[in-house]
């Protein structure tokens, strides 16, 4: 009898990668990142967009995330965003949660507006399907983060329906706009 293995959702896409873009290296996070990520967190523009998010954020919860991140157990990719200098810039992460694989991100405000996120989301998404081509990815965004849902639509998410959230850093349920993407309609930037 011979027994052939094919990658499952659990299996996952593999061990964390280092992807490179046209600005940007994605890689895997190091206990070295907390103070940046506790920076970048503890502005409350930036975790008021998160769902799972504590605030105030500092750099004990950057340890504990990290802890989790970098430990291996899990088949999601947790990637820095980082530039040629190796700076902290944020992250973009494609983790399964609950059978499915979902893709979630945030970048330092100071680093807003220059389509940074795009690049970041689409060559991980690129690398995730390369992977994993038969997976559906689901993400979403908070009603009032235009930004997030205009980066996810150029990226080829459709909407799956609206529903409120709960959102750790502002204590309340906020409206939230589910997505997903196939690989059929993914639309990578070049």
């Amino acid at each position: 009898m011979t027994l052939s293995f094919e990658k499952t959702a659990l299996q996952g896409p593999g061990p964390c990668p280092v992807i490179r873009s046209s600005r940007l290296v994605l890689r895997p996070h190091r206990m070295a990142d907390a103070d940046a990520i506790a920076q970048s967190l503890g502005d409350f523009q930036v975790t008021r967009m998160l769902a799972q998010v504590p605030a105030p954020y500092d750099r004990q919860d950057a340890v504990d995330w990290l802890s989790r991140a970098t430990s291996g157990l899990t088949p999601d990719w947790p990637l820095a965003i980082t530039q040629a200098d190796d700076a902290h810039l944020g992250v973009v992460g494609i983790e399964l949660r609950h059978g499915l694989w979902h893709l979630g991100y945030w970048l330092n405000r100071y680093y807003w507006g220059k389509g940074l996120m795009s690049e970041a989301a689409s060559a991980a998404i690129e690398r995730f399907f390369r992977r994993m081509p038969e997976a559906t990815l689901h993400s979403g965004a908070f009603a009032d983060n235009p930004a997030s849902l205009r980066i996810q639509e150029k990226l080829g998410f459709s909407t799956r329906r609206c529903a409120d959230l709960y959102s750790r850093s502002r204590n309340a349920m906020a409206p939230h706009i589910e997505t997903e993407l196939t690989q059929a309609g993914f639309r990578p930037l070049r």
